[in-house]
């Protein structure tokens, strides 16, 4: 059976997600516009910094809950490094699609806005419903995908 491009997409942003040096939750981005990807990205420490799988997880040390005190965190997200790293490379991804493994974080969706991404296709829950009102109303379509 053939994929719909939704689910090929997010089946790419499963495979990025595999890169993840994050020990509690391993996510994948991928930004694509006119069927084409732009650009992919893990949650990991930034480049040149050691990863949680060296250092141990702050967050899981101090019993800190998913969705609370992001800055408490060695690691960039996957939405923020797929942003990134088009950024990085020059490649425009404003009018984009991101497709995430996880529904994205108050921190990402903030960076999603200001990107000029105009849709976000994720599969898996997370527990921030403020950044689902922040997606509304800047009119950026948010897609569960099954």
């Amino acid at each position: 059976m053939r994929l719909s491009w939704n689910q090929y997409f997010m089946e790419m942003a499963e495979v990025v997600k595999k890169r993840s040096t994050c020990l509690r939750r391993q996510v994948g981005a991928v930004v694509v516009k006119d069927k084409r990807i732009l650009s992919s990205g893990y949650n990991g420490a930034p480049s040149g910094i050691r990863h949680c799988e060296e250092t141990g997880c702050l967050r899981e040390q101090l019993n800190i809950p998913s969705g609370e005190r992001h800055e408490l965190c060695r690691g960039t997200h996957a939405e923020q490094n797929a942003i990134i790293q088009a950024a990085l490379h020059g490649v425009k991804i404003e009018g984009a699609t991101i497709y995430v493994t996880h529904q994205p974080c108050i921190l990402c969706t903030k960076i999603i806005i200001n990107a000029g991404i105009k849709t976000v296709i994720y599969q898996g829950d997370y527990p921030d419903t403020f950044s689902e009102e922040m997606l509304k109303e800047a009119g950026i379509e948010l897609v569960k995908c099954d």
